[in-house]
Protein backbone atom coordinates (compact mmCIF):
# COMPACT_ATOMS: atom_id res chain seq x y z
CA UNK A 1 0.00 0.00 0.00
CA UNK A 2 1.32 3.42 -0.96
CA UNK A 3 0.84 6.26 1.52
CA UNK A 4 1.37 9.89 0.66
CA UNK A 5 3.00 11.98 3.34
CA UNK A 6 2.89 15.70 3.82
CA UNK A 7 5.89 16.98 5.77
CA UNK A 8 4.00 20.15 6.74
CA UNK A 9 0.79 18.48 7.93
CA UNK A 10 1.86 18.41 11.59
CA UNK A 11 3.08 22.01 11.39
CA UNK A 12 -0.27 23.10 9.91
CA UNK A 13 -2.18 21.18 12.58
CA UNK A 14 -0.10 22.76 15.35
CA UNK A 15 -0.50 26.26 13.89
CA UNK A 16 -4.29 25.81 13.70
CA UNK A 17 -4.42 24.69 17.34
CA UNK A 18 -2.32 27.60 18.58
CA UNK A 19 -3.38 30.39 16.22
CA UNK A 20 -6.74 29.08 15.09
CA UNK A 21 -8.17 29.68 11.66
CA UNK A 22 -10.16 32.54 10.22
CA UNK A 23 -13.36 30.60 10.78
CA UNK A 24 -12.46 29.40 14.30
CA UNK A 25 -9.94 31.55 16.22
CA UNK A 26 -8.20 29.65 19.02
CA UNK A 27 -7.92 32.58 21.42
CA UNK A 28 -11.59 33.50 21.76
CA UNK A 29 -14.05 30.97 20.31
CA UNK A 30 -17.66 32.14 20.24
CA UNK A 31 -21.23 31.11 19.58
CA UNK A 32 -23.92 33.55 18.43
CA UNK A 33 -27.68 33.17 17.96
CA UNK A 34 -30.93 35.09 17.96
CA UNK A 35 -33.33 34.56 20.84
CA UNK A 36 -36.58 36.48 20.44
CA UNK A 37 -35.85 40.21 20.22
CA UNK A 38 -32.14 39.97 21.05
CA UNK A 39 -28.92 38.51 19.76
CA UNK A 40 -26.80 36.52 22.18
CA UNK A 41 -23.05 36.05 21.79
CA UNK A 42 -20.98 33.85 24.10
CA UNK A 43 -17.17 33.91 24.20
CA UNK A 44 -15.16 31.18 25.92
CA UNK A 45 -12.65 32.94 28.17
CA UNK A 46 -11.57 30.44 30.83
CA UNK A 47 -8.87 31.68 33.17
CA UNK A 48 -9.47 35.32 32.27
CA UNK A 49 -9.94 37.86 35.06
CA UNK A 50 -13.28 39.63 34.38
CA UNK A 51 -11.61 42.93 35.28
CA UNK A 52 -9.30 42.52 32.26
CA UNK A 53 -12.19 42.25 29.79
CA UNK A 54 -12.81 45.41 27.75
CA UNK A 55 -15.81 45.98 25.48
CA UNK A 56 -15.86 48.90 23.06
CA UNK A 57 -18.46 49.85 20.47
CA UNK A 58 -17.68 52.30 17.69
CA UNK A 59 -20.48 52.73 15.19
CA UNK A 60 -21.47 49.12 14.53
CA UNK A 61 -18.14 47.45 15.39
CA UNK A 62 -17.93 45.69 18.75
CA UNK A 63 -14.42 44.97 20.03
CA UNK A 64 -13.86 42.42 22.79
CA UNK A 65 -10.42 42.50 24.39
CA UNK A 66 -9.25 40.19 27.20
CA UNK A 67 -6.05 39.16 28.90
CA UNK A 68 -4.99 35.80 30.27
CA UNK A 69 -1.93 36.21 32.51
CA UNK A 70 1.41 34.87 31.35
CA UNK A 71 3.12 32.34 33.63
CA UNK A 72 6.16 34.15 34.94
CA UNK A 73 7.39 31.48 37.31
CA UNK A 74 10.45 29.34 36.97
CA UNK A 75 8.37 26.24 36.24
CA UNK A 76 9.25 24.13 33.25
CA UNK A 77 6.21 24.00 30.94
CA UNK A 78 5.37 20.50 29.76
CA UNK A 79 2.46 21.58 27.55
CA UNK A 80 1.23 25.08 26.70
CA UNK A 81 -1.89 24.93 24.53
CA UNK A 82 -3.90 27.80 25.99
CA UNK A 83 -3.14 31.21 24.50
CA UNK A 84 -1.77 33.73 26.98
CA UNK A 85 -1.38 37.47 26.93
CA UNK A 86 -3.75 40.01 25.36
CA UNK A 87 -6.11 38.98 22.59
CA UNK A 88 -9.10 40.60 20.95
CA UNK A 89 -11.89 39.97 18.51
CA UNK A 90 -14.15 42.28 16.54
CA UNK A 91 -17.75 41.72 15.49
CA UNK A 92 -19.59 43.82 12.93
CA UNK A 93 -23.11 44.35 14.22
CA UNK A 94 -26.01 45.00 11.87
CA UNK A 95 -27.81 48.34 11.77
CA UNK A 96 -30.90 46.62 13.13
CA UNK A 97 -29.29 46.15 16.57
CA UNK A 98 -29.39 48.65 19.44
CA UNK A 99 -25.72 49.09 20.39
CA UNK A 100 -26.69 51.55 23.15
CA UNK A 101 -28.33 48.77 25.21
CA UNK A 102 -25.77 45.94 25.08
CA UNK A 103 -25.61 43.94 28.32
CA UNK A 104 -22.56 41.89 29.29
CA UNK A 105 -22.09 39.24 31.98
CA UNK A 106 -19.27 36.85 32.86
CA UNK A 107 -19.89 33.50 34.55
CA UNK A 108 -17.87 30.29 34.71
CA UNK A 109 -15.36 31.45 32.10
CA UNK A 110 -18.01 32.51 29.58
CA UNK A 111 -18.58 36.13 28.56
CA UNK A 112 -22.20 36.58 27.44
CA UNK A 113 -23.34 39.61 25.47
CA UNK A 114 -27.00 40.39 24.86
CA UNK A 115 -27.71 42.84 22.06
CA UNK A 116 -31.36 43.87 21.65
CA UNK A 117 -32.96 44.40 18.27
CA UNK A 118 -33.56 48.12 17.71
CA UNK A 119 -37.18 49.28 17.98
CA UNK A 120 -37.02 50.68 14.44
CA UNK A 121 -36.11 47.21 13.13
CA UNK A 122 -38.97 45.35 14.81
CA UNK A 123 -41.99 44.45 12.69
CA UNK A 124 -44.91 46.83 13.09
CA UNK A 125 -48.32 47.28 11.51
CA UNK A 126 -49.00 50.36 9.41
CA UNK A 127 -52.54 51.66 9.14
CA UNK A 128 -53.82 52.18 5.61
CA UNK A 129 -55.79 55.36 5.00
CA UNK A 130 -58.66 55.40 2.57
CA UNK A 131 -60.25 58.29 0.69
CA UNK A 132 -63.44 57.86 2.76
CA UNK A 133 -61.45 58.43 5.99
CA UNK A 134 -60.09 61.73 4.68
CA UNK A 135 -63.55 62.93 3.54
CA UNK A 136 -65.07 62.09 6.94
CA UNK A 137 -62.33 64.08 8.71
CA UNK A 138 -62.64 67.10 6.39
CA UNK A 139 -66.45 67.21 6.40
Amino acid sequence: MLMRTDPFRELDRFAQQVLGTTARPAAMPMDAWRSGDEFVVEFDLPGVDPASVELDVERNVLTVKAQRPVNEGTEEMIAAERPRGVFSRQLILGDNLDTEKIKASYHAGVLTLRVPVAERAKPRRIAVETVEDKQAIGA
